[in-house]
C-alpha cells in the first residue's frame, strides 16, 4: 500500500517539482483529495508551446498506471509544424500507481472511478476535455458521457466497446492479483510476461517486452512488484461463464454527438470485430484504427497508431 502521508486540508492540488518520466517527458506529478478523503495522483504533462485545444485527459486499465500513456504524452505534447501541442493530462485511479489504496475495496468500481476523476479535473480548473480511455478508462469515458453531459467533447476508446467478451475478462481475472515471486529479478519477470502474454503480442521485441514490464510495474529494491492493490482482484469475483455481461450500450450512445477513435487490437480477446460493427452502426461517424499484431489493450507507442490519434485530434479539433 502506498504509503505517503495525506496531504493538509484545504483541499486541492498539490504539484510535485517538475520531472521527466521514462521517455524523457517533462511533467508535473500532482496529488488531491477524493470526496472521501482518500489522496488519489496523477500526471499534468504541458503544451510545449501555447495552444487552443482542451487536454487530453487520459484514464488507464484495471491494473495501469500513468506510465500506460508516455508514448502518446510524448507525442501530443511535442506537436509538430502541422499539429498543436496539446496538454496532457493522466489520473491513476484508487489502488493504483502513486494513488492510496481503499481500505474498502468494494470501491474500486467505474462509478467511484469517475466520481474521483471529476474531483481531480475541478481541482484542475478543466470542465472540458477530450477523453482517452484505455479498457477500465474506456468504460469510465463511457459512463462520464451518461452521468456528466457535456464533459467528454471527443474521445479515444482503446480496446473496448458496447459489449465486453467473455473470454478476455475470464483471462484477465486469471492474473489480476497474483503475486510475483519475490525472488523474480526483472529478466525473470520479462521471460514470464513473454510467455503468458505471447498470443497477445507476438511481435515484440526484446527492449519492447522490458518497457512493458517497467510501465506495468514498480521496482522495489531493485526487483518488480505490482503497482496496484491485489484486491482489485476482489471487483472480478463475480465474473464467471454464467454471469451476464453488463450491458454498456446506454453508456456508449451517449457518445453519439461527439467524434469517436476506437483502437482496436487486432488480435485482441476483449473487443470483437462484431462489437466494433455495431457500434460503427450506432455512431455513425465512429472512426476505427485496427492496430496490427497486438491484443489487450494496444501499447500506444506504434507510429501507426499514434499517428492515427493525431489525426483523428487534428481533424476533429480536438
Amino acid at each position: 500500500m502506498d504509503a505517503s502521508p495525506p496531504l493538509a486540508p484545504p483541499y486541492g492540488v498539490a504539484f510535485g517539482p517538475e520531472t521527466r518520466d521514462a521517455l524523457g517527458t517533462l511533467h508535473r506529478p500532482f496529488r488531491f483529495f477524493a470526496a472521501d478523503g482518500l489522496v488519489l495522483a496523477g500526471r499534468d504533462y504541458a503544451a510545449a508551446a501555447p495552444s487552443d485545444r482542451r487536454p487530453v485527459v487520459c484514464l488507464p486499465g484495471l491494473t495501469r498506471n500513468s506510465r500506460d500513456f508516455e508514448p502518446v504524452a510524448a507525442r501530443l505534447v511535442a506537436g509538430s509544424a502541422t499539429s498543436p501541442a496539446r496538454r496532457v493530462v493522466t489520473f491513476e485511479f484508487r489502488g493504483r500507481g502513486a494513488s492510496q489504496y481503499d481500505a474498502d475495496p468494494s470501491r474500486y468500481n467505474v462509478v467511484q472511478e469517475l466520481a474521483d476523476t471529476r474531483v481531480g479535473l475541478t481541482a484542475l480548473g478543466i470542465d472540458e476535455i477530450t477523453a482517452f480511455g484505455t479498457s477500465r478508462g474506456g468504460i469510465v469515458t463511457m459512463v462520464a458521457g451518461a452521468v456528466a453531459p457535456g464533459l467528454v467533447k471527443a474521445a479515444v476508446i482503446n480496446d473496448i466497446g458496447g459489449e465486453v467478451d467473455l473470454g478476455g475478462l475470464m483471462r484477465i481475472k486469471g492474473y489480476v492479483g497474483r503475486a510475483i515471486p519475490s525472488v523474480f529479478s526483472w529478466e525473470d519477470l520479462v521471460a514470464a510476461m513473454k510467455v503468458a502474454n505471447r498470443g497477445e503480442f507476438p511481435a515484440l521485441d526484446d527492449a519492447a517486452w522490458h518497457r512493458f514490464a517497467r510501465r506495468l510495474h514498480r521496482d522495489v529494491g531493485g526487483r518488480p512488484a505490482l503497482d496496484y492493490d491485489p484486491r482489485l482482484a476482489e471487483t472480478l469475483a463475480a465474473v464467471t461463464p454464467e454471469t451476464p455481461m453488463p450491458d454498456l450500450w446506454p453508456a456508449f450512445d451517449t457518445l453519439a454527438e461527439v467524434p469517436v477513435l476506437v483502437l482496436r487490437g487486432a488480435l485482441s480477446d476483449l473487443l470483437s470485430p462484431s462489437t466494433v460493427a455495431k457500434m460503427a452502426a450506432r455512431h455513425p461517424g465512429l472512426e476505427v484504427v485496427e492496430v496490427a499484431d497486438q491484443g489487450h489493450a494496444p501499447l500506444l507507442e506504434d507510429a501507426p497508431t499514434l499517428d492515427a490519434i493525431v489525426d483523428f485530434l487534428d481533424r476533429n479539433g480536438a
